[in-house]
């Protein structure tokens, strides 16, 4: 698996990509945690079946749609559903999504305080900088009584449909990669359990004060691809593959902690 920095990718190029190289091999797009882990895991398997497979990490939330766009990926696994909208809507890139993946649930964390009663009046709070993941995370706020959200938007909310805010609390919001390492700054930030056991903080992962209701809407993460290639038959396979591939399920678990509060297998309730 190749990992790809963002400067090792601006210095690259966006718009040429060459440090891909010749496209022989199915080319898979993954962000670091369950998403790297389990795509990985399964690639091991489809090699074994006959499969040319590379697994390319990054490191932001960006690139990998703009590379799939540009043909450099044939397929990415790191998004889901309302994020992946949102990025077509606004680029009107085309691409679809071909299989659901883990569902992930996300929560707010704190190295500082052990209740939302502890949470003192003026507290910073970190939410993801993404438009359908800061909604998701202001979601999350509402439903724990700190904040009043406008009508009407769902998870397009943002910081600006604010409209209580008892507390007066001070929302920041942080590139999602990097909430993570907030949590030493701040006094409470929007997390996902598998980036938190991915940054080395195991026991934190199950440890949020409040976690999102599984069933709320469905995040899971999607393998993506281009509208030309919906129909695959190579992609179809890997992705079957990964379906039934123990390795893959075994690397989702440990990604988030061993604990299966923090996610399901959403292919299995499909």
């Amino acid at each position: 698996m190749r990992s790809l920095t963002l400067a090792t990718r601006l210095g690259a190029g966006l718009a040429a990509f060459a440090w891909f190289g010749p496209a022989a091999a199915l080319t898979i797009g993954v962000i670091p945690g369950a998403a790297s882990d389990s795509i990985e895991a399964a690639a091991v398997d489809a090699r074994a079946a006959g499969m040319e497979i590379e697994v390319i990490e990054f490191s932001d939330w960006t690139i990998p749609n703009v590379a799939l766009t540009s043909g450099d990926l044939d397929l990415n696994y790191f998004q889901h559903g309302p994020f992946l909208a949102a990025q077509v809507e606004a680029t009107g890139a085309d691409l679809v999504s071909v299989g659901s993946g883990y569902q992930p649930r996300i929560g707010l964390y704190s190295n500082r305080y052990d209740s939302l009663d502890a949470l003192p009046d003026g507290a910073t709070v970190g939410v993801a900088s993404d438009p359908v993941n800061q909604g998701r995370g202001l979601q999350l706020l509402q439903a724990a009584g700190l904040v009043t959200l406008a009508e009407g938007k769902g998870y397009l909310v943002s910081v600006d449909d604010i409209i209580q805010n008892p507390r007066n609390l001070n929302i920041v919001e942080i590139e999602g990669t990097q909430l993570v390492h907030a949590m030493q700054d701040l006094d409470l930030v929007q997390g996902l359990p598998a980036q938190i056991v991915n940054a080395g903080l195991v026991e934190k992962a199950g440890q949020a004060i409040v976690f999102s209701d599984q069933e709320v809407a469905d995040f899971s993460i999607q393998f993506v691809t281009r509208g030309e290639k919906a129909d695959d038959a190579e992609i179809q396979q890997f992705i079957a593959i990964y379906y039934n591939s123990e390795a893959a399920r075994a690397a989702i678990h440990q990604a988030f902690a061993s604990n299966e509060n923090l996610y399901s297998l959403r292919w299995l309730q499909d």
